[in-house]
C-alpha cells in the first residue's frame, strides 16, 4: 500500500511506535487493520485477510464474537476494574472456580496475571519459595528444553533454548538453568535421568510445552514424553510444570494437552485463547499439595506476587464466555475437522525442493523448511493471495480459528502449497 494509501494515523504513529520482534531500521510498516470478524481483518483499503495464525493463536472463537464482546460490554458498564488486593469481583472469583474445575485432576488454586510470560514467571517464583516454605535450600534451577519457548522476560528467557539465537544477547546476566534434549528415546532418557541423579538437589522443577514446543520451531512430541517425565520428576521429588500457554483451550484437540498423556502437572500455566484473544489475561494453576507449602501463620511464607491488573473483570469476564463457547459449541470436534482437512492440504509440500517435513497435529500445521530467514519473500506473496501467514524462522504454519469454514481453511492452505511451490522452483 502506498504512503499516499496509509491512514494517517499509521503514518504518524509508525514514526513513535516501537514494534515486536522488528528491526526498526528496515522494517516495513504494518498493515492498518480497521475492524476484525470471524476469520478475517478488515485492512483500511478495504481489503480483508483471512487470518491462518489467529493473532498469535488466541482466536479460539474467531475475532469479535458476540457472546464475547457482550459480556465485556455488559461488565464494561457495572465494573471495568478494581484492585485483587483485599477487594473481590464476582468475574474473577467464577472464573477460578471455573478453571480449577475444568483444569485435570487438583490444579485447583488460581493465580491471575496480565500476560503468558508472567504467569511462568510466577511458576517458577512458586517452584522456589516451594521448597524454601519446606526448609529445603539451594532448589534455584530448573530444567528446560531445547527448542523451547517460554516467554521473553527475564526469567522466562533463561529457560528458553539459548541457541535459538532471540535471547543470546543475554547470555552472562540471565540465571544458569539446566536447558537439555527432550527425552524421546532410550538414550536421551537415559541421560535425562542421569542428570536428575547428578543435579536434583539443586533442581525446583522441570517446565516443558507439552505436545508442541511453539515458537522454538512447532517441535512435536509424544505423549509418552509427558509420562515419562510425571515419573521422573516423582522419582525425585521434583516440581512438574506445563507451559500451555500455547496448547491450552483445545488447540491440539483436547482442553488441555496434558490430557491427552493423562498426566498432571504441579503447575500450569495459561494464557493466550483464555479469554477469547479479546483482553490480556493468564493464570498460573497449582496443585493442593504446592498451594498448602504456602499456607502458614508466618508472613513471610506466602507468595509475594501481585500484578495491578490480575483478576481484571473485564478480561475474566471475557474468559467466562469463552469458556461458555468451549461449552456451548462444538469446538473440539471442529479441530478435529481442521486436522483432517491440514493433513490432505498440505501434504502436496512434502518432497518439494526445500521442505525439510509437513506435520500436523490438531489445529496445527506446519511446513518446515531448510533454512531460515525467508519470511521477508513468503509474506507478499501471501499476502497477494489474501491471507495473513507470518512464517518464523525456517516455519511456515497455520493455526487458524477453530470456527474457520472448510473455504477459508481450503485458501490459507492453497496459499502456502503456491507459495512454497514457486519458492521451491526459485532454489533450482
Amino acid at each position: 500500500m502506498p504512503d499516499s494509501g496509509q491512514p494517517a494515523w499509521l503514518q504518524e504513529g509508525f514514526k513513535h511506535l516501537w514494534l515486536p520482534y522488528a528491526q526498526m531500521q528496515t522494517a516495513p510498516r504494518p498493515l492498518p487493520v480497521v475492524r476484525s470478524a470471524g476469520v478475517r481483518l478488515h485492512l483500511a483499503d478495504g481489503s480483508t485477510l483471512i487470518d491462518g495464525i489467529s493473532s498469535w493463536w488466541t482466536q479460539a472463537h474467531g475475532y469479535n464474537h458476540p457472546h464475547i464482546r457482550e459480556s465485556v460490554a455488559a461488565q464494561l458498564e457495572k465494573l471495568p476494574h478494581v484492585m485483587l488486593g483485599g477487594l473481590a469481583n464476582e468475574p474473577a472469583m467464577t472464573l477460578a472456580a471455573r478453571l480449577a474445575k475444568l483444569a485435570p485432576g487438583d490444579l485447583d488454586h488460581v493465580f491471575f496475571c496480565e500476560s503468558g510470560s508472567v504467569s511462568v514467571e510466577v511458576a517458577m517464583k512458586m517452584a522456589i519459595q516451594y521448597w524454601i516454605n519446606r526448609g529445603i535450600r539451594g532448589r534455584t534451577r530448573f530444567v528446560s528444553f531445547r527448542h523451547g519457548y517460554h516467554g521473553d522476560t527475564m526469567a522466562c528467557m533463561s529457560i528458553c533454548d539459548p541457541d535459538e539465537g532471540m535471547h543470546g544477547h543475554f547470555k552472562g546476566y540471565l540465571p544458569e538453568q539446566v536447558v537439555v534434549a527432550l527425552p524421546q528415546d532410550k538414550a536421551s532418557e537415559d541421560a535425562f535421568a542421569d542428570l536428575l541423579a547428578r543435579r536434583g538437589s539443586e533442581i525446583a522443577g522441570i517446565i516443558l510445552e507439552p505436545l508442541v514446543q511453539g515458537a522454538g520451531g512447532m517441535k512435536f512430541h509424544d505423549p509418552s514424553v509427558l509420562r515419562f517425565l510425571r515419573q521422573a520428576a516423582d522419582a525425585h521429588g521434583l516440581l512438574l510444570i506445563f507451559d500451555e500457554i500455547m496448547t491450552g483451550f483445545g488447540r491440539l484437540g483436547t482442553m488441555f494437552a496434558s490430557e491427552q498423556a493423562g498426566v498432571v502437572p504441579d503447575i500450569m500455566t495459561l494464557s493466550k485463547a483464555l479469554s477469547g484473544g479479546t483482553l490480556p489475561l493468564s493464570a498460573t494453576i497449582a496443585r493442593r499439595h504446592v498451594f498448602e507449602a504456602f499456607l502458614s501463620e508466618r508472613a513471610d511464607t506466602a507468595l509475594m506476587h501481585g500484578p495491578t491488573y490480575m483478576g481484571n473483570p473485564l478480561a475474566c469476564a471475557a474468559a467466562n464466555a469463552s469458556l461458555d463457547l468451549f461449552e456451548r459449541e462444538p469446538r473440539l470436534a471442529q479441530v478435529a475437522a481442521i486436522e483432517r482437512q491440514l493433513l490432505a492440504e498440505l501434504e502436496p509440500c512434502r518432497g518439494l525442493k526445500g521442505v525439510v517435513d509437513v506435520r500436523v497435529k490438531g489445529a496445527i500445521g506446519v511446513v518446515e523448511l531448510d533454512r531460515a530467514g525467508e519470511g521477508a519473500w513468503l509474506r507478499p506473496h501471501f499476502l497477494e493471495r489474501g491471507v495473513w501467514i507470518r512464517p518464523f524462522g525456517n516455519i511456515v504454519y497455520l493455526a487458524p480459528p477453530f470456527v474457520i469454514e472448510r473455504a477459508d481453511l481450503a485458501q490459507l492452505t492453497g496459499a502456502i502449497v503456491e507459495v512454497i511451490n514457486l519458492w521451491s522452483r526459485e532454489r533450482a
